[in-house]
C-alpha cells in the first residue's frame, strides 16, 4: 500500500474510532474542574497580616489562597541575634532577599553574610538556618514555594508568649514536614 492510501485509510479508521469519544468529550470535560485563577493583588509595604513567629516578626504579603497555592511571601523584620536554628524542608523551596541590614545564612554547609541586595536560595531537603547579625534590624523578604508553610507559622504565632516550648515548636514543625538538626 502506498502512503497516501495508507494515510486515508488510517484517517478514516482513526476518525471513526474517535467519533464516540468526541461525541461524550462534553460530559468528560464538564466533570473536570475549571483551575482557580488567582485575583490580581497590590500590597503596600505597611500591609499585610503581621504574625510574631517566636521573635520573628513577619508580614505575610502573599499567601496560598491568593496564588492558588503557588507560593507564599513575607517580610520579615528582625532584631540582631534573632535567627531561625538548622532545619530541612520537606515540602517547599525558599529564596531570602536581604532588603536592609546584614543576615548571617547558611545553606548546605557554606555559611556567608548577606546584605542589602544579596539573595539566598534554599532547596527542599537541604538544610539551612539564618541569623541576624551586626547591629541593626533587619529586614528580609522570604518567599517559599509551593505554599502552605503559612499554616506552620500561624500555629507557631498562636503559642502563648515567652520563651518558646521547643518540643511543641518542633512538633508543629514536624507536622509541616520541618525538622531540626
Amino acid at each position: 500500500m502506498d502512503r497516501k492510501k495508507f494515510i486515508q485509510t488510517s484517517g478514516l479508521g482513526l476518525g471513526l474510532a474517535l467519533v464516540p469519544g468526541i461525541a461524550n468529550s462534553k460530559q468528560l470535560f464538564n466533570k473536570v474542574a475549571p483551575p482557580n485563577n488567582p485575583s490580581p493583588k497590590i500590597i503596600k509595604d505597611s500591609e499585610g497580616d503581621v504574625l510574631n513567629v517566636i521573635g520573628d516578626i513577619q508580614t505575610h504579603k502573599l499567601v496560598g489562597g491568593d496564588t492558588n497555592g503557588q507560593i507564599v511571601e513575607w517580610v520579615d523584620n528582625v532584631d540582631p541575634g534573632v535567627g531561625i536554628p538548622p532545619h530541612i524542608h520537606t515540602k517547599e523551596d525558599e529564596v531570602f532577599r536581604v532588603i536592609k541590614g546584614q543576615v548571617e545564612i547558611m545553606v548546605d554547609g557554606k555559611t556567608i553574610v548577606l546584605e542589602a541586595g544579596d539573595t539566598a536560595f534554599a532547596p527542599k531537603n537541604i538544610p539551612h538556618s539564618w541569623k541576624v547579625v551586626g547591629t541593626e534590624k533587619a529586614k528580609m523578604i522570604t518567599s517559599a514555594f509551593p505554599a502552605g508553610i503559612e499554616i506552620m507559622f500561624r500555629e507557631l504565632a498562636d503559642l502563648p508568649p515567652g520563651p518558646p516550648d521547643f518540643e511543641k515548636v518542633a512538633t508543629i514543625c514536624g507536622n509541616h514536614g520541618i525538622s531540626f538538626l
